[in-house]
Protein backbone atom coordinates (compact mmCIF):
# COMPACT_ATOMS: atom_id res chain seq x y z
CA UNK A 1 0.00 0.00 0.00
CA UNK A 2 1.41 3.45 -0.83
CA UNK A 3 2.65 5.64 2.00
CA UNK A 4 0.93 9.01 2.00
CA UNK A 5 2.53 12.29 3.10
CA UNK A 6 0.32 15.28 3.80
CA UNK A 7 2.24 18.56 3.95
CA UNK A 8 0.65 21.27 6.12
CA UNK A 9 1.50 24.95 6.29
CA UNK A 10 2.59 24.99 9.91
CA UNK A 11 2.15 23.24 13.24
CA UNK A 12 -1.42 24.46 13.82
CA UNK A 13 -2.48 23.32 10.34
CA UNK A 14 -0.73 19.98 10.90
CA UNK A 15 -2.72 19.51 14.13
CA UNK A 16 -6.02 20.30 12.36
CA UNK A 17 -5.34 17.81 9.59
CA UNK A 18 -4.27 15.12 12.05
CA UNK A 19 -7.41 15.72 14.12
CA UNK A 20 -9.63 15.39 11.06
CA UNK A 21 -7.93 12.13 10.08
CA UNK A 22 -8.41 10.62 13.54
CA UNK A 23 -12.06 11.66 13.63
CA UNK A 24 -12.68 10.27 10.13
CA UNK A 25 -11.13 6.96 11.12
CA UNK A 26 -13.11 6.89 14.38
CA UNK A 27 -16.49 7.42 12.72
CA UNK A 28 -15.83 4.97 9.89
CA UNK A 29 -14.59 2.13 12.06
CA UNK A 30 -17.44 2.46 14.55
CA UNK A 31 -19.85 1.58 11.77
CA UNK A 32 -18.62 -1.98 12.15
CA UNK A 33 -17.87 -2.28 15.90
CA UNK A 34 -18.69 -0.80 19.30
CA UNK A 35 -15.35 0.55 20.53
CA UNK A 36 -12.42 2.33 18.96
CA UNK A 37 -8.85 1.60 20.08
CA UNK A 38 -6.54 4.61 19.84
CA UNK A 39 -2.78 4.49 20.33
CA UNK A 40 -1.28 7.64 21.83
CA UNK A 41 2.15 9.23 21.99
CA UNK A 42 3.70 11.85 24.26
CA UNK A 43 5.93 14.81 23.37
CA UNK A 44 5.27 18.28 22.05
CA UNK A 45 4.21 17.26 18.53
CA UNK A 46 0.83 15.59 19.29
CA UNK A 47 -0.30 18.26 21.79
CA UNK A 48 -2.15 20.25 19.12
CA UNK A 49 -3.89 17.11 17.88
CA UNK A 50 -5.02 16.28 21.42
CA UNK A 51 -6.54 19.72 21.86
CA UNK A 52 -8.58 19.17 18.69
CA UNK A 53 -9.71 15.74 19.87
CA UNK A 54 -10.73 17.07 23.29
CA UNK A 55 -12.64 19.95 21.70
CA UNK A 56 -14.42 17.58 19.33
CA UNK A 57 -15.36 15.23 22.17
CA UNK A 58 -16.63 18.09 24.33
CA UNK A 59 -18.92 19.36 21.58
CA UNK A 60 -20.16 15.81 20.87
CA UNK A 61 -18.05 15.47 17.72
CA UNK A 62 -17.23 11.96 18.87
CA UNK A 63 -18.15 9.79 21.83
CA UNK A 64 -15.17 9.47 24.18
CA UNK A 65 -16.98 6.69 26.05
CA UNK A 66 -16.45 4.46 23.00
CA UNK A 67 -12.66 4.96 22.96
CA UNK A 68 -9.99 2.85 24.65
CA UNK A 69 -6.45 4.20 24.59
CA UNK A 70 -2.99 2.66 24.82
CA UNK A 71 0.14 4.77 25.19
CA UNK A 72 3.47 3.91 23.65
CA UNK A 73 5.81 4.12 26.62
CA UNK A 74 6.68 5.19 30.15
CA UNK A 75 9.82 5.79 32.15
CA UNK A 76 11.26 3.41 34.71
CA UNK A 77 13.10 5.15 37.56
CA UNK A 78 11.22 8.41 37.91
CA UNK A 79 11.84 10.26 41.21
CA UNK A 80 9.44 9.18 43.94
CA UNK A 81 9.22 6.83 46.91
CA UNK A 82 6.30 4.82 45.55
CA UNK A 83 4.42 4.16 42.29
CA UNK A 84 1.83 6.84 43.07
CA UNK A 85 4.47 9.55 43.41
CA UNK A 86 6.21 8.41 40.25
CA UNK A 87 2.95 8.32 38.28
CA UNK A 88 2.15 11.97 39.08
CA UNK A 89 5.72 13.22 38.65
CA UNK A 90 5.60 16.13 36.15
CA UNK A 91 7.93 14.24 33.80
CA UNK A 92 5.89 11.04 33.78
CA UNK A 93 3.93 10.25 30.65
CA UNK A 94 0.88 9.54 32.79
CA UNK A 95 1.00 13.13 34.04
CA UNK A 96 1.51 14.39 30.49
CA UNK A 97 -1.55 12.57 29.21
CA UNK A 98 -3.72 13.86 32.08
CA UNK A 99 -2.70 17.47 31.50
CA UNK A 100 -2.71 17.39 27.69
CA UNK A 101 -5.71 15.18 26.91
CA UNK A 102 -7.43 13.10 29.58
CA UNK A 103 -8.04 16.03 31.91
CA UNK A 104 -9.51 18.14 29.09
CA UNK A 105 -12.41 15.74 28.47
CA UNK A 106 -15.81 16.42 30.02
CA UNK A 107 -16.57 12.71 29.73
CA UNK A 108 -13.67 10.29 30.12
CA UNK A 109 -12.51 7.66 27.69
CA UNK A 110 -13.89 4.19 28.33
CA UNK A 111 -10.40 3.08 29.37
CA UNK A 112 -6.88 4.47 29.34
CA UNK A 113 -3.72 2.38 29.46
CA UNK A 114 -0.04 3.20 29.87
CA UNK A 115 2.85 0.78 30.37
CA UNK A 116 3.35 0.23 34.09
CA UNK A 117 6.89 1.55 34.31
CA UNK A 118 6.11 3.27 37.61
CA UNK A 119 5.61 -0.14 39.28
CA UNK A 120 9.22 -1.13 38.62
CA UNK A 121 11.75 -0.07 41.26
CA UNK A 122 14.86 0.96 39.33
CA UNK A 123 17.14 -0.02 42.23
CA UNK A 124 15.60 -3.50 42.36
CA UNK A 125 15.81 -3.82 38.60
CA UNK A 126 19.50 -2.94 38.55
CA UNK A 127 20.24 -5.28 41.47
CA UNK A 128 18.48 -8.22 39.81
CA UNK A 129 20.25 -7.56 36.51
CA UNK A 130 23.57 -7.78 38.40
CA UNK A 131 22.62 -10.87 40.40
CA UNK A 132 21.08 -12.85 37.54
CA UNK A 133 23.22 -12.24 34.43
CA UNK A 134 22.02 -15.48 32.86
CA UNK A 135 18.39 -14.32 32.92
CA UNK A 136 18.77 -11.63 30.30
CA UNK A 137 20.83 -10.25 27.45
CA UNK A 138 21.30 -6.82 25.92
CA UNK A 139 20.40 -6.49 22.27
CA UNK A 140 21.18 -3.61 19.98
CA UNK A 141 24.07 -2.18 17.99
CA UNK A 142 23.98 1.40 19.30
CA UNK A 143 24.19 3.02 22.69
CA UNK A 144 20.48 2.42 23.37
CA UNK A 145 19.91 -1.24 24.26
CA UNK A 146 16.90 -3.43 24.90
CA UNK A 147 17.05 -5.79 27.89
CA UNK A 148 15.65 -9.12 26.68
CA UNK A 149 14.56 -11.15 29.71
CA UNK A 150 14.46 -14.89 29.18
CA UNK A 151 10.98 -16.49 29.48
CA UNK A 152 12.24 -18.91 32.14
CA UNK A 153 14.16 -16.32 34.18
CA UNK A 154 15.23 -17.56 37.63
CA UNK A 155 14.88 -14.12 39.18
CA UNK A 156 11.29 -13.70 40.38
CA UNK A 157 11.57 -9.94 39.90
CA UNK A 158 12.80 -10.13 36.31
CA UNK A 159 10.23 -12.84 35.54
CA UNK A 160 7.48 -10.55 36.88
CA UNK A 161 8.68 -7.67 34.69
CA UNK A 162 8.68 -9.89 31.61
CA UNK A 163 5.36 -11.65 32.09
CA UNK A 164 3.27 -9.05 33.94
CA UNK A 165 4.62 -5.66 32.80
CA UNK A 166 5.85 -6.36 29.25
CA UNK A 167 3.83 -9.33 28.00
CA UNK A 168 0.83 -8.20 30.05
CA UNK A 169 0.60 -4.91 28.15
CA UNK A 170 0.73 -6.55 24.73
CA UNK A 171 -1.91 -9.04 25.91
CA UNK A 172 -4.23 -6.17 26.89
CA UNK A 173 -3.83 -4.65 23.44
CA UNK A 174 -4.60 -8.00 21.81
CA UNK A 175 -7.64 -8.50 24.06
CA UNK A 176 -8.92 -5.07 22.96
CA UNK A 177 -8.77 -6.29 19.35
CA UNK A 178 -5.58 -4.47 18.39
CA UNK A 179 -5.03 -0.75 17.84
CA UNK A 180 -7.15 0.91 15.17
CA UNK A 181 -4.99 4.02 14.79
CA UNK A 182 -1.60 4.64 16.39
CA UNK A 183 -0.29 8.19 16.71
CA UNK A 184 3.50 8.45 16.69
CA UNK A 185 6.10 11.18 16.59
CA UNK A 186 9.67 11.09 15.34
CA UNK A 187 12.73 11.13 17.56
CA UNK A 188 15.71 13.20 16.53
CA UNK A 189 17.53 10.03 15.49
CA UNK A 190 14.49 8.50 13.83
CA UNK A 191 13.39 6.44 16.81
CA UNK A 192 9.77 5.64 17.66
CA UNK A 193 8.79 5.68 21.34
CA UNK A 194 11.87 4.27 23.14
CA UNK A 195 12.69 1.85 20.34
CA UNK A 196 16.01 3.57 19.81
CA UNK A 197 18.47 3.34 16.96
CA UNK A 198 20.27 0.00 16.78
CA UNK A 199 17.59 -2.07 18.52
CA UNK A 200 16.44 -4.82 16.12
CA UNK A 201 12.89 -4.76 14.82
CA UNK A 202 12.55 -8.32 16.08
CA UNK A 203 13.47 -7.37 19.66
CA UNK A 204 9.91 -7.89 20.88
CA UNK A 205 6.47 -6.37 21.02
CA UNK A 206 7.19 -4.66 24.34
CA UNK A 207 10.68 -3.59 25.30
CA UNK A 208 12.57 -2.86 28.49
CA UNK A 209 15.11 -0.30 27.26
CA UNK A 210 18.31 0.89 28.89
CA UNK A 211 18.37 4.55 27.85
CA UNK A 212 21.45 5.85 26.11
CA UNK A 213 23.41 8.77 27.54
CA UNK A 214 22.24 11.08 24.77
CA UNK A 215 18.60 10.47 25.71
CA UNK A 216 19.35 11.14 29.38
CA UNK A 217 21.28 14.33 28.60
CA UNK A 218 18.46 15.60 26.39
CA UNK A 219 15.91 14.95 29.16
CA UNK A 220 17.97 17.13 31.49
CA UNK A 221 18.61 19.79 28.82
CA UNK A 222 14.87 19.97 28.09
CA UNK A 223 14.21 20.70 31.77
CA UNK A 224 12.42 17.45 32.62
CA UNK A 225 14.96 16.58 35.32
CA UNK A 226 17.32 18.71 37.41
CA UNK A 227 20.41 16.51 36.92
CA UNK A 228 21.41 13.32 35.14
CA UNK A 229 21.29 11.53 38.50
CA UNK A 230 17.58 12.41 38.73
CA UNK A 231 16.82 11.14 35.24
CA UNK A 232 15.49 7.61 34.73
CA UNK A 233 17.86 5.11 33.16
CA UNK A 234 15.26 2.70 31.79
CA UNK A 235 11.90 2.80 30.04
CA UNK A 236 9.12 0.39 29.09
CA UNK A 237 8.09 0.85 25.47
CA UNK A 238 6.24 -0.64 22.55
CA UNK A 239 8.70 -1.96 20.02
CA UNK A 240 8.46 -1.01 16.37
CA UNK A 241 6.87 -4.38 15.57
CA UNK A 242 3.93 -3.60 17.89
CA UNK A 243 3.66 0.07 16.87
CA UNK A 244 3.36 -0.96 13.23
CA UNK A 245 0.79 -3.65 13.97
CA UNK A 246 -1.94 -0.98 14.16
CA UNK A 247 -4.45 -0.84 11.34
CA UNK A 248 -3.43 2.77 10.64
CA UNK A 249 -0.27 4.58 11.77
CA UNK A 250 -0.37 8.38 11.82
CA UNK A 251 3.11 9.88 12.01
CA UNK A 252 3.42 13.58 12.94
CA UNK A 253 6.58 15.64 12.41
CA UNK A 254 7.24 19.34 12.84
CA UNK A 255 10.39 21.45 12.93
CA UNK A 256 13.87 21.42 11.43
CA UNK A 257 15.19 18.68 13.74
CA UNK A 258 12.77 16.20 12.15
CA UNK A 259 13.70 16.87 8.50
CA UNK A 260 16.61 14.44 8.27
CA UNK A 261 15.06 11.43 10.06
CA UNK A 262 11.77 11.77 8.17
CA UNK A 263 13.54 11.89 4.79
CA UNK A 264 15.80 8.99 5.77
CA UNK A 265 12.81 6.90 6.86
CA UNK A 266 11.42 7.10 3.32
CA UNK A 267 14.48 7.24 1.07
CA UNK A 268 16.75 4.69 2.75
CA UNK A 269 16.15 0.98 3.00
CA UNK A 270 14.51 -0.04 6.29
CA UNK A 271 17.17 -0.42 8.97
CA UNK A 272 17.58 -0.13 12.70
CA UNK A 273 19.64 3.01 12.12
CA UNK A 274 16.31 4.81 11.60
CA UNK A 275 13.64 2.78 13.45
CA UNK A 276 10.67 4.59 11.84
CA UNK A 277 11.91 3.29 8.49
CA UNK A 278 10.17 0.06 9.53
CA UNK A 279 7.06 1.84 8.25
CA UNK A 280 8.14 0.95 4.71
CA UNK A 281 7.89 -2.74 5.56
CA UNK A 282 4.56 -2.15 7.28
CA UNK A 283 3.11 -0.34 4.24
CA UNK A 284 4.45 -3.00 1.86
CA UNK A 285 2.55 -5.60 3.87
CA UNK A 286 -0.70 -3.66 3.51
CA UNK A 287 -0.59 -1.29 6.49
CA UNK A 288 -2.04 2.21 6.21
CA UNK A 289 0.75 4.72 6.94
CA UNK A 290 0.13 8.48 6.78
CA UNK A 291 2.71 11.16 7.54
CA UNK A 292 1.40 14.64 8.40
CA UNK A 293 4.28 17.11 8.41
CA UNK A 294 4.73 20.86 8.44
CA UNK A 295 6.26 22.86 5.59
CA UNK A 296 9.73 22.78 7.17
CA UNK A 297 9.80 18.98 7.20
CA UNK A 298 7.99 18.83 3.87
CA UNK A 299 10.46 20.97 1.91
CA UNK A 300 13.12 18.27 1.32
CA UNK A 301 10.35 15.76 0.60
CA UNK A 302 8.98 17.97 -2.17
CA UNK A 303 12.49 18.31 -3.59
CA UNK A 304 12.64 14.50 -3.82
CA UNK A 305 9.05 14.07 -4.92
CA UNK A 306 9.89 12.11 -8.06
CA UNK A 307 12.26 9.79 -6.19
CA UNK A 308 9.68 9.23 -3.46
CA UNK A 309 6.97 8.45 -6.01
CA UNK A 310 9.23 5.76 -7.44
CA UNK A 311 9.36 4.26 -3.94
CA UNK A 312 5.57 4.21 -3.61
CA UNK A 313 5.17 7.42 -1.61
CA UNK A 314 2.33 9.82 -2.43
CA UNK A 315 2.58 13.50 -1.47
CA UNK A 316 -0.46 15.69 -0.90
CA UNK A 317 0.54 19.35 -0.62
CA UNK A 318 -1.98 21.16 1.59
CA UNK A 319 0.07 24.31 2.27
CA UNK A 320 -2.05 26.58 0.08
CA UNK A 321 -5.63 27.58 0.74
CA UNK A 322 -7.53 29.75 3.13
CA UNK A 323 -5.57 31.25 5.99
CA UNK A 324 -7.96 29.78 8.53
CA UNK A 325 -9.59 26.38 8.22
CA UNK A 326 -11.68 24.59 10.79
CA UNK A 327 -11.32 20.85 11.19
CA UNK A 328 -14.81 20.40 9.76
CA UNK A 329 -13.71 22.13 6.53
CA UNK A 330 -11.05 19.52 5.79
CA UNK A 331 -12.60 16.62 3.92
CA UNK A 332 -11.24 13.09 3.81
CA UNK A 333 -12.37 10.10 1.91
CA UNK A 334 -11.77 6.42 2.39
CA UNK A 335 -9.94 4.47 -0.25
CA UNK A 336 -12.20 1.43 -0.12
CA UNK A 337 -9.67 -0.83 -1.79
CA UNK A 338 -6.86 0.00 0.63
CA UNK A 339 -8.91 0.83 3.72
CA UNK A 340 -6.79 3.94 4.24
CA UNK A 341 -8.05 7.48 4.76
CA UNK A 342 -6.99 10.06 2.22
CA UNK A 343 -7.20 13.82 1.94
CA UNK A 344 -10.02 15.06 -0.26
Amino acid sequence: MPIQIVIARDYDHLSEIAGALVLADFHARLQAKNQYVLGLATGSTPVGLYKHLAAAANRDGFDAARVRTFNLDEYVGLPGDNPQQRTIHPASYSYFMITELFGLLRRPFAETNLPCGALIEQIDLERNLRLWPGDWREIGRDSGRAIAIRPAAQSAYLSWIKHAILDGYSRRIAKAGGIDLQVIGVGGRGHVAFHEAGIPFSAGKMLLVRLDENTVRNAVADGHFATMNDSPRFAVSMGASLVFAARTVLLLASGARKREPVLASLMEQPSTRTPISYGQTYAARGGCLVYVVDAVVGEPLLERRRDLAARGVEIVDRRRGRAKRRVEDIRFYRDLESGCYRCG
